[in-house]
Order: C-alpha cells, then structure tokens, then sequence
C-alpha cells in the first residue's frame, strides 16, 4: 500500500498543473515549450496545405467508396434482374418439361391402346386362319371319305355288274355309249 502511495506521488509530480514552477511564458517552463512546438507544428502543416491534402485523400477515398458502392449497387439490380430472368426461364422450362411429359404419357397411351388393338386384330385373324384351315382340313377330309366311299361303292357295283353281265349286255353297252360320244362330238 507505501508502494502504491510512493509511485502515485512520484508520477503525480511528473503531471503538467505540478511540473510547472515559474512564469508560464518563460522557455524554461516546459508547457509553454510543448505549446510553441505544437503551434509551430500546426503552422508547418497549414503552410504546406497538408489539411488540403489530406481532405483532398480523404475526399478522394471518399468518392472512390461511392463509386465502388454505386457500381456494387448496379451489380446488385443486374443480378437480381439476371435471376429473375433464370428464374422466368427456369418457369417456363418446367411448363416445358410438364407439357413434354404429359404428351408423352398421353402417346404411350395411344400408342399401348393402339398396340392393344393390333394385338387382338393379330390374335383375330390367327383365329379366322386356323378356322380356315380347320374348316379346309374338315372339307378334305369330307372329301377323302366321300372319294373312298365312290371308290368302294364302284367296285361293289363293278362286283355286282360284272356277275350280272353277260356278254350281249357288254356289247350293247359299249355301243350305245360309241353312239353317244359319235352324236356328241358331230
């Protein structure tokens, strides 16, 4: 706590209101030292204009931020104007899409009704093609059995004619059918 006392003491006196002892406007007071210079020093940089120039940077820094902040603003509406162009585009695109899709949905339905349609025309005439060949195969089977019928019913007959026929009858036959043909054929 001594300490404390001794060192706020021995700065205490180093302070400007202590350090004064004498005429203030004398060159051995140490304030009025410090004020002339600092005059001086005011004058110098008043006398080469370095406020002007130093306002002048400051101006100058000044309008270079507003030109940076009125080209970034400008930036700024150009993108927001770029993404509501992207946007609209990107919009109309999904309609686009929506409306590609939709008609696609819409002809791969016509087109499985339409295979759908081939299909049972297919199906319908492999039907009436095998009705057909059923209906050619029931006729020449019809016919087999009719031909094989003629076939047994003729030679039963010729069995039967040729134990019935005489020689004069076998004669008269075979003339009557010369005449025939003789009178068809003049």
């Amino acid at each position: 706590m001594r300490t404390l006392l001794a060192l706020t003491l021995t700065f205490g006196a180093a302070t400007p209101a202590l350090a004064a002892k004498g005429p203030f406007f004398s060159l051995a007071n140490t304030d009025f030292v410090v004020l002339i210079s600092f005059i001086l020093f005011i004058g110098v940089l008043v006398y080469f204009k370095v406020p002007g120039l130093v306002f002048g940077m400051l101006d100058k820094r000044a309008e270079g931020i507003q030109s940076e902040l009125d080209e970034a603003r400008a930036l700024r509406e150009e993108a927001q104007t770029l993404l509501a162009s992207y946007e609209r585009k990107q919009k109309e695109v999904q309609v686009q899409a929506d409306a590609i899709v939709s008609a696609a949905k819409e002809e791969a339905t016509l087109a499985a009704e339409q295979a759908k349609k081939d299909l049972e025309a297919s199906i319908a005439r492999r039907l009436a093609a095998a009705e057909d060949q059923i209906a050619s195969a029931e006729q020449s089977a019809v016919k087999e059995v009719r031909d094989q019928a003629i076939a047994v019913a003729i030679a039963a007959a010729q069995g039967v004619i040729a134990k019935q026929m005489t020689a004069q009858t076998s004669n008269k036959l075979i003339d009557d059918a010369i005449a025939e043909v003789d009178a068809k054929l003049h």
